[in-house]
């Protein structure tokens, strides 16, 4: 059973008890990510998310880490664009300690000037780190170069500019305004109580205050792109995208059933086309992006130099046939399974439900029941599909980002067409 609880300074609080789990899973989720910051001090939550572990007026950053691992839990956050996690997941019966201490390092953190030098220096890594794996940084240059101009286009952990001017000042102002009553959703799921759970926050939370302080952006507007990265590298990477749905689009069943039939498995379309009948890429998959009025369908790949036209030639094939030829129904039916499936399976894990729980507050203000979803997948059929693909696959909106050796590549842009 879901319960939800709203508490005075607008903080909101849903547990959902799992009686025959020995876990319990809790999540403090602010509903502010990178879309919400100044490309200025772009990354600044991402490092709130890091500092907030480096110790307390009550905790050293050694006591977090020794009290969490004395339990057998995992204590660890995330940050998107759109929202920051931190959570625990312990034993059920030590949820008190795992409130305390959650709510420790979330309201009181001290941000001491030496453990925010030391953490930046960190976070600096973290971003050469990723610009020495490949597989990662294209897929953040594809979101920079596909929201081009829009926030939703700026890296979460920033860049060594941005991260490198953020003050103490500005860090702890930025967590004053934006950890405010309405965007702070609190999830937890387990074998717990709602009362109980209310009873360890509310002394916690309350001093919190209202009201929240983001600001809203304007949705994106969607344009074509072709960017080619030289970068010295044995693969050219490859990442083309095409308009999504957002979060709330009721259309979104047929996305996933689309994407789980384009790139979302070993039997989906590309990987039989591109791995297993002509050998061209080890790593080839599609997924969705959604966001709260925007979205994204993309696929990627990487192929040696040699092989980059015929692997780009399977995936505008592959997206386009969506347009012209309704997908079998065997295709359909193995594709609905396919996600009832891993739905089912994920919501046997507290940590997954307490996921779901507050995923479903932010996009949609309530719980999705389970029967409306499944509902959901088996209405889509060849013909929403198709009506689908004809929407958002539109050559106005498409980007391609390649990086690697691509000095030598030729290819006609006009002629990049789904």
């Amino acid at each position: 059973m879901i319960k939800k609880t709203i508490l005075d300074n607008g903080i909101r609080v849903i547990s959902e008890r799992m009686p025959y789990a020995s876990s319990v899973s809790i999540g403090i989720w602010v509903a502010n990510g990178s879309r919400h910051e100044r490309r200025e001090s772009n990354g600044v939550a991402h490092f709130i998310e890091h500092l907030l572990f480096k110790g307390t007026d009550r905790r050293s950053a050694l006591d977090i880490a020794r009290e969490i691992d004395s339990v057998g839990g995992v204590l660890n956050a995330f940050t998107s664009r759109e929202y920051v996690c931190y959570y625990a997941k312990v034993l059920d019966k030590f949820l008190p300690r795992a409130v305390d201490l959650l709510t420790d390092i979330f309201l009181h953190s001290v941000f001491d000037a030496e453990e925010i030098e030391k953490e930046r220096r960190v976070v600096l890594q973290e971003i050469n780190m990723m610009e020495d794996t490949p597989d990662d940084l294209i897929h953040d240059l594809f979101h920079q170069h596909f929201w081009m101009g829009h926030p939703l286009g700026m890296s979460i952990l920033g860049d060594v500019e941005s991260v490198s001017g953020l003050s103490r000042d500005a860090i702890v102002a930025y967590k004053e305004q934006m950890y405010r009553g309405q965007d702070i959703i609190v999830t937890a799921a387990g074998n717990l109580s709602h009362d109980e759970l209310l009873a360890l926050l509310r002394p916690h939370l309350e001093a919190i205050a209202a009201g929240n302080g983001r600001q809203e952006s304007a949705p994106p507007v969607y344009q074509r792109r072709i960017e080619l990265v030289e970068k010295d590298l044995e693969q050219v990477h490859v990442c083309l995208g095409l308009k999504g749905v957002q979060q709330n689009d009721p259309r979104r069943y047929d996305a996933f059933i689309m994407n789980a039939i384009l790139g979302g498995s070993m039997s989906s379309r590309l990987f039989q086309e591109v791995r297993e009948k002509s050998g061209l890429a080890y790593s080839v998959y599609s997924y969705i992006a959604s966001h709260a009025d925007a979205g994204s369908m993309v696929v990627y790949a990487g192929a040696s130099p040699e092989n980059r036209p015929q692997l780009l030639e399977i995936m505008l094939r592959e997206l386009s046939r969506f347009k012209s030829e309704p997908v079998p129904e065997d295709q359909l039916e193995g594709a609905r399974e396919q996600l009832k499936g891993n739905l089912l399976l994920s919501l046997e894990s507290s940590d997954n439900r307490m996921s779901r729980l507050a995923k479903n507050e932010i996009y949609f203000g309530a719980p999705m029941p389970l029967s409306g979803i499944m509902d959901g997948f088996d209405r889509v059929d060849a013909e929403s599909v198709q009506r689908l693909a004809n929407d958002l696959l539109d050559n106005s909106a498409l980007t391609l980002v390649m990086m690697g050796r691509v000095g030598a590549t030729s290819f006609a842009p006009s002629d990049i067409n789904v």
